[in-house]
């Protein structure tokens, strides 16, 4: 399994090839990973040399640890190689900024329209109720901004790709 562990803005890739055995940028350690007394204390072995590590997950982020090694603190995000691609994927999608138009994804039937003109939307706000193959989709807005037209009303049918919605 591969994983991403992120420290101080650096970012080290972490395979596991066996339970003893990974490779870190490349580079093979031996290790030996004991819990003691609950999930927080750990053993670790590490080419033979020993550590005592006391694992925090951070209570306000998930994937975000506190982890204390040797006196020394560190704050570590770890992802695995699915999470890691969402979120560069993420970072490369922002919506454009200027006018936006919300086109259906699919050909269905309006079920209910959430917004009106002028409205303030934030990002991930829901805008329109679509149905399509006897399933409800939720349509949410992109990114934020006010709501500059609605082109389509509840009970109409759309086709795919139609504009919908336009965003300011």
């Amino acid at each position: 399994m591969k994983y991403y562990a992120t420290v101080n803005d650096h970012t080290y890739e972490i395979i596991i090839e066996h339970p003893d055995r990974i490779l870190v940028d490349g580079v093979e350690y031996h290790v030996d990973v004991q819990a003691i007394n609950g999930r927080q204390l750990y053993s670790l072995l590490l080419n033979n040399a020993s550590h005592e590590v006391v694992l925090d997950p951070a209570s306000d982020q998930k994937s975000l640890y506190d982890i204390l090694v040797g006196g020394q603190r560190y704050l570590v995000k770890v992802q695995d190689e699915r999470a890691r691609r969402l979120a560069l994927a993420d970072r490369n999608l922002k919506s454009p900024d200027g006018e936006l138009a919300i086109r259906a994804p699919i050909p269905g039937l309006i079920v209910k329209v959430l917004v009106t003109p002028g409205q303030a939307v934030a990002e991930g706000e829901p805008l329109l109720i679509l149905e399509a193959m006897k399933m409800e989709n939720e349509l949410r807005s992109p990114r934020g901004g006010v709501i500059h037209e609605v082109r389509v009303e509840a009970r109409t049918q759309v086709a795919q790709g139609q504009t919908l919605i336009t965003l300011r």
